[in-house]
């Protein structure tokens, strides 16, 4: 694979994991690349991430997919000189004791660069599996971590970290972060021979995690939750920007021609000064409608945090969350209230929005149109968030278009692929016979609908 090969294949692996890299900013990156030395690999990587990186949560994706398409070595380098023959068994006994001695050691000093070459070694060593049928890889990084088992050591690390004057709480932290750091670094140096066999495309379509915001909430980790929740108010503080930019731009009616015209006699005609009509305002309240059912709480939450962040778009708001009852949450969005704060107090009621403790999607509507379809007028725009699986229950779809038919707006966001919809227990396609169905399975995605909306 030449050189242009290399870069074009790593920057459409960039843009298939979710990062946006345009044709110039490409271009940019190769004339940043004539400038430094290639022999220095981790100048290369900043040129790319000079011209190519947005915003630093991007980072993380980045950098996985820069070490697949331009590894630290290739093979097992000179950390593998002397290793067995990868044909063989792992190491064990004797040299398991040896490694894991040396291991120590280097989380104790933080020497990087012995802490790399253990990871080479840890793969090549400890992660061989040979003789795997067609298809599927010769190296796991799950089999060498297992065996070498470095968060054991962690004992013996903050000893080491207190013996250098460190105090217990900071002994801990800098311990958990240098086992992290080091299990990166093996799950790395597998994911790079991996690439050596099947190629850097499969890896990097298969291994690598897409950014942020272009991640699944019904596939994200509880470390991905905090991020997620880290991104959300910078998200609604762009998005509340730009609004009020549009709005403000929008601020005149539609021109005034006789105003206009009657206006410009005095002049001749020249200059010519524009009057408009006023614009008569046009802000909605807002009713939101939101399965939080175990199957969509990640989505749940990190929608309704997203609206109430911009809830100053709105002139009024409201919420309910269910399952198979409905309970208005809306006095639990105070103003300036903490993220975190909020959903904690939430929690136990929304344990009161399901009464069976299965998801009723027909019963739940049913009992918001009864107590609560005062909510619901010509000025209201309403807002149903759940992927529409309702335990094959009955939809009440009439009560679903009664509600939509009063409303001004009615749209219903779903976390789950279109392909998903109507299968099993899924109503989402009937439903979308009511409601307008839009696909909103991450961060991007809602910061997109939630723009065009407003």
């Amino acid at each position: 694979m030449s050189l242009l090969d290399t870069h074009i294949g790593f920057v459409e692996a960039l843009r298939a994991a979710g990062l946006s890299v345009s044709l110039a900013e490409g271009l940019d990156a190769v004339a940043a690349l004539d400038q430094v030395s290639w022999h220095d690999r981790e100048t290369v990587r900043a040129a790319y991430a000079a011209t190519l990186l947005k915003r630093q949560p991007q980072r993380v994706t980045f950098d996985a997919v820069f070490d697949i398409y331009y590894p630290r070595l290739i093979g097992s380098g000179v950390a593998g000189e002397g290793l067995p023959d990868v044909e063989g068994a792992p190491d064990t006994g004797p040299e398991l004791a040896r490694f894991r001695e040396e291991l120590a050691e280097a989380l104790v000093s933080g020497d990087r660069q012995a802490l790399h070459d253990l990871a080479v070694e840890a793969v090549a060593r400890f992660g061989a599996m040979p003789g795997r049928g067609p298809g599927l890889s010769s190296w796991s990084a799950y089999t060498s971590l297992q065996r070498v088992s470095p968060a054991e050591l962690m004992d013996r690390l903050v000893q080491g970290l207190l013996g250098q004057g460190l105090d217990g709480e900071h002994a801990q932290r800098v311990a958990g972060r240098r086992v992290g750091d080091f299990t990166g670094m093996v799950e790395g140096d597998a994911r790079r021979r991996i690439s050596e066999e099947k190629g850097p495309q499969h890896v990097a379509a298969v291994t690598v995690r897409p950014s942020i915001d272009r991640l699944d909430f019904t596939a994200a980790r509880r470390s991905d939750l905090e991020e997620m929740r880290r991104e959300i108010y910078p998200l609604a503080r762009r998005l509340a920007a730009r609004l009020a930019k549009q709005q403000h731009a929008r601020r005149r009616g539609p021109l005034d021609v006789r105003r206009t015209v009657r206006a410009s006699i005095a002049t001749g005609g020249v200059p010519l000064t524009t009057h408009h009509r006023p614009k008569r305002p046009h802000r909605t309240d807002l009713v939101v409608l939101c399965d939080v059912s175990g199957s969509v709480a990640s989505f749940a939450q990190f929608t309704l945090l997203l609206v109430f962040a911009l809830r100053e778009a709105f002139s009024g708001v409201r919420a309910f969350t269910f399952v198979d009852d409905v309970v208005e949450v809306s006095d639990a969005f105070r103003p300036g209230a903490d993220v975190v704060e909020v959903m904690e107090s939430l929690a136990p009621r929304i344990a009161q929005a399901a009464l069976w403790g299965r998801t009723n999607y027909g019963r739940a509507l049913t009992r918001f149109a009864e107590e609560h379809g005062d909510a619901i007028g010509p000025r209201s725009s309403l807002l149903v968030l759940g992927d529409g699986r309702s335990n094959y229950s009955d939809l009440a779809l009439p009560v679903l278009a009664d509600l939509a038919g009063r409303s001004r707006h009615a749209w219903w966001l779903n976390p789950e692929h279109p392909r998903h919809w109507g299968t099993g227990d899924s109503a989402a396609d009937r439903y979308g016979e009511v409601v307008p169905m839009v696909e909103c399975r991450n961060l991007a995605q809602l910061g997109e609908f939630v723009h065009g909306i407003v």
